[in-house]
């Protein structure tokens, strides 16, 4: 089998599942290694503990690989919420925002914002359908302006931002913050245009939770300061005792304390698999399950709110039908997992999903219309 064979072949779940963007049930090797790691730390031994302790620096390498980054401005986070806080809390100025933005981003960067008496602020805009494009973010831009935060792709309905055009509209002299929780490992992208890049490993690397990671550049470390800077994060060549410590001169400023080696190794394999397999592969073959999902949609009249053209579109197809709770309720019936989210019913589907899922998507949305029709 070719690699991509053999990344497909680990997607052992139970067919159904279209729900890779709210979670990603863990993979075989991240179940088997990890399970390994842990009978090592229930010996005790300084050995063991060293052993599982390489992880962290492992993750931090495959994560940096696959952003395009230095290892040695990679963090490990216990979420992408907290690498956040970590950008947004030490920010001053203006910061650019959409309304529609997933919480991760606007709430964190309001409570910031109220508690930097009045050195930070939030200008929110609202684009059309929420998709933050250069044209948006044109018209919130002035002096004041410091940093824009967006997430690379919307939660909502899959739209992916182009953060290349986003940095070149923005310049230099302005942080760009992106959350890549729904691209990362699916998506290849310049995460080299953002200044700090979060993710996390629970949804499409099938990594679990407590898998977060942040990339800090040279820009961002130089205006950003690490206000939420912990023990780990100092300049101290040990822990610190007596002596109070400045923060780190590195990325790891941004840190609070050690991570957990257990995630540090789930991560480190999650991210390892969508290394080997390559994330161009990845992102093709993904496309090809979105494009069967649209298909599916416009067969049956669903109306369908995601992007349809392959540059600006993830893994989420946003279905939008008349009657969504019925929809949702009639999905769940048949055995398919989703959100149902208001009026929009999200199906996000992924590399290794099998064809049975496509054929009872289809046929629950055939048995669906028909109702549909039968009941007007």
């Amino acid at each position: 089998m070719s690699t991509l064979d053999d990344y497909l072949a680990t997607f052992d779940n139970e067919s159904g599942y279209l729900n890779w963007a709210a979670f990603g049930p863990l993979s075989p090797s991240v179940r088997e290694e990890v399970f390994a790691d842990a009978d090592l730390l229930g010996s005790g031994r300084p050995s063991s503990l060293a052993l599982v302790g390489e992880r962290i620096g492992e993750a931090k390498r495959l994560i940096a690989e696959i952003l395009g980054a230095d290892a040695e401005e990679v963090t490990l986070q216990a979420s992408a919420t907290h690498g956040l806080m970590h950008a947004l809390y030490g920010l001053t100025g203006v910061v650019v925002a959409s309304t529609a933005e997933f919480p991760s981003v606007s709430l964190t960067l309001e409570r910031a914002a109220q508690v930097s008496h009045g050195a930070l602020s939030a200008r929110w805009i609202a684009p059309a359908d929420g998709r933050v494009t250069t044209d948006a973010v044109a018209e919130a831009l002035d002096d004041d302006v410091t940093a824009v935060a967006v997430s690379h792709v919307d939660f909502r309905t899959g739209y992916r931002v182009d953060i290349a055009a986003l940095r070149e509209l923005i310049g230099p002299d302005r942080l760009l913050i992106v959350d890549a929780v729904q691209s990362f490992g699916i998506v290849e992208a310049d995460y080299a245009a953002a200044d700090v890049v979060v993710g996390h490993g629970y949804k499409w690397l099938r990594a679990g939770r407590g898998t977060g990671f942040a990339s800090f550049s040279a820009s961002a470390r130089e205006r950003i300061a690490p206000v939420l800077s912990g023990i780990t994060g100092t300049a101290a060549a040990g822990l610190p005792s007596d002596a109070l410590p400045g923060p780190a001169a590195s990325a790891q400023a941004f840190t609070v304390s050690g991570p957990d080696t257990l995630a540090a190794a789930r991560l480190a394999i999650g991210a390892r698999d969508v290394r080997d397999v390559g994330v161009a592969a990845i992102e093709a073959r993904l496309a090809e399950q979105v494009d069967a999902v649209l298909e599916i949609a416009d067969r049956h009249r669903i109306a369908v709110t995601s992007p349809r053209e392959h540059e600006w579109r993830a893994g989420i197809v946003s279905l939008a039908p008349e009657e969504p709770a019925r929809l949702a309720a009639a999905l769940a019936n048949a055995g398919l997992v989703v959100t149902a989210r208001g009026a929009a019913v999200r199906i996000a589907p992924h590399a290794g999903t099998d064809a049975a899922t496509l054929q009872l998507l289809d046929e629950t949305l055939a048995a669906f219309g028909n109702e549909t029709f039968i009941s007007a």
